[in-house]
């Protein structure tokens, strides 16, 4: 059962953060640079969980759980989203958003490296699925090889970061990690944003989309990967994350009227397989316990 509930919470997570580009899109559109939204984003979300973390009564954490928390906020996502923010500057969009989905094979990676987790064929199946899932769904094109090497960068970034995270949430709940995650995120984001200047949103609209992009895009997604991440490990959680991009074409098309190509939809059907052969995977784990 903490199988299939940490897998739910990874599939959640996924969908949540599939609306980010959707957000994105819609407050740019307002008149927000990317260092106001990625503060008003990480902000407002610090102060949401902090008034949940009062309300269930428990304290920050401490000690070296807090300084791994700090890092993984303040450089981790940090890190991650600037080299992703960058790297699109240099080459496209889908190029990017392939080779940034190259993190499950890090996490797999460094998993066997690090935690010895074990390998079994049902995991590298599921890998290559994704994998080439991914390929089809976000359509790459081509790109200058600065722009490439930051994609991967923010992929090995973000692999870190979850590794880094598999360890800090066995002493952690999912509230407090989130809390001084959000929170140094948020203050370097408003040191980047004071010397860049700000640019709030224009119109009632972006500060909807505000609300948006600070609960469904960010609490939500953060807060149910870290429990997920937690109950699944990893690997499994970095692979059911790719149906992230799944969501997001789908959101684009049904808003956007950005049209849905059959490469397209082909892609995400073998990334919705590799999600089910996790899910029969964990099932079995389930039964053999």
């Amino acid at each position: 059962m903490k199988n299939i509930t940490g897998i739910l919470l990874i599939a959640i997570s996924a969908a949540s953060f599939g609306t980010l580009a959707i957000f994105g899109r819609f407050l740019y559109a307002d008149g927000l640079d990317t260092f106001t939204m990625l503060f008003l984003r990480f902000g407002f979300a610090a102060v949401f969980m902090t008034i949940f973390l009062l309300f269930r009564k428990e304290k920050l954490p401490r000690g070296k759980t807090l300084l791994l928390l700090i890092g993984m906020g303040g450089l981790g996502y940090v890190g991650q989203s600037f080299a992703y923010l960058s790297a699109i500057k240099y080459a496209s969009a889908g190029l990017v958003a392939l080779l940034l989905y190259l993190y499950p094979t890090f996490v797999f990676i460094l998993s066997v490296m690090v935690l010895r987790e074990k390998v079994t064929g049902l995991k590298i199946a599921a890998l290559i699925l994704a994998l080439i899932g991914t390929a089809l769904t976000v359509d790459p094109a081509g790109g200058q090889v600065i722009g490439i090497l930051l994609a991967i960068a923010a992929a090995l970034i973000y692999s870190v970061y979850i590794i880094v995270g598999t360890e800090v949430m066995k002493h952690v709940s999912a509230v407090q990690s989130s809390l001084v995650i959000f929170a140094s995120a948020g203050a370097v984001y408003g040191i980047l944003m004071s010397v860049n200047g700000a640019h709030f949103p224009a119109t009632s609209t972006g500060w909807l989309g505000i609300v948006g992009i600070v609960f469904v895009a960010t609490v939500i997604p953060v807060a149910t990967f870290l429990a997920g991440l937690e109950r699944i490990g990893p690997t499994n959680a970095a692979m059911l994350s790719t149906l992230e991009p799944v969501v997001t074409v789908f959101l684009a098309g049904l808003l956007f009227s950005e049209r849905l190509g059959t490469i397209t939809i082909l892609g995400g059907c073998l990334i919705l397989v590799a999600v089910i052969l996790l899910t029969r995977g964990a099932g079995k784990t389930n039964q053999s316990q």
